[in-house]
């Protein structure tokens, strides 16, 4: 890559949940690409829900959002500090954005309720079916009120089921992988529910194309592969990989109000950011 490009174009990006999965992927490669980065995450002392703890963050042109409470869950168990988190946490961020001058990239995700029709695209009709769901709901009304009064430049992100390497162990994919580690047999629930799973990596090359959209002022982005896989078909696959004799076993417990298949219409990122799928979960 042609360092005069990179250092003509460098931006200073603050980044928030900068050690969490996605945030932990993408420093190094817009460090790469030659960005200077502002890593802002409980662990480094920064609580985004506090205006006092953040207000002083300056001179930076664009927020990558991630830090949240995202574990579906924890948002039963704590909603205090969930809607804490997750609403304030964004609005810290957006008036930083806006006293600034900077553009967000805001994360949401689950925001569709039971789909109406498949594929699922971004005109389809939100609906809050859990306490998380309507924090990232409540997320990007606040992102739309800070586009629409204050010109702040939006670009939201409604990932599917993010996977890859270091994800928590609470999530399919590596609760699978641990069992396969460490068990001869493989225990699950439903073996009906279906998902569009997008591997990390594709998740954060649409960031990275993100960063330098500024076509238009205000977008939301569906990110996914276009396809989905039942649990059983994700447990086969997973154990066909590893190679060894494992058995699978499903309770079939049905959960309420189970979403039985989800899959979304990337049409719109792959037309409007240039981007494409590189890691198909079909490989």
């Amino acid at each position: 890559m042609d360092i005069g490009w990179i250092l003509e174009d460098q931006m200073i990006i603050v980044v928030t949940g900068s050690r969490g999965f996605i945030g932990s992927k993408l420093l190094p490669e817009l460090i790469n690409l030659g960005h200077k980065i502002i890593e802002i995450d409980i662990l480094n002392g920064f609580d985004i829900s506090k205006w006092e703890n953040v207000k002083s963050i300056a001179g930076f042109d664009v927020i990558i959002h991630l830090a949240a409470i995202s574990y579906v869950p924890k948002s039963y168990e704590i909603p205090r500090e969930m809607f804490d988190v997750n609403i304030n946490g964004t609005l810290n961020m957006l008036e930083l954005c806006r006293k600034n001058g900077a553009k967000m990239i805001f994360t949401s995700s689950y925001v569709y309720g039971k789909p109406k029709y498949l594929p699922i695209d971004e005109k389809h009709p939100t609906e809050s079916f859990n306490p998380y769901c309507q924090s990232k709901l409540i997320g990007e009304d606040l992102c739309k009120c800070y586009h629409k009064d204050f010109g702040v430049p939006v670009i939201i992100f409604r990932p599917f089921n993010i996977y890859g390497p270091e994800q928590d162990e609470n999530f399919l994919i590596p609760f699978i992988e641990k069992q396969i580690r460490i068990d001869k047999v493989i225990n699950l629930k439903d073996s009906r529910p279906k998902r569009d799973f997008i591997h990390i990596d594709d998740v954060v090359s649409a960031y990275c194309r993100a960063i330098d959209y500024n076509e238009t002022e205000f977008e939301v982005f569906n990110l996914g592969s276009g396809c989905s896989l039942s649990v059983r078909e994700v447990a086969e696959r997973l154990v066909k990989k590893s190679g060894k004799e494992i058995s699978i076993k499903f309770t079939e417990e049905h959960r309420k109000n189970e979403v039985l298949d989800t899959v979304a219409n990337i049409d719109k990122i792959k037309n409007v950011l240039n981007w494409e799928i590189e890691n198909c979960k079909n490989d």
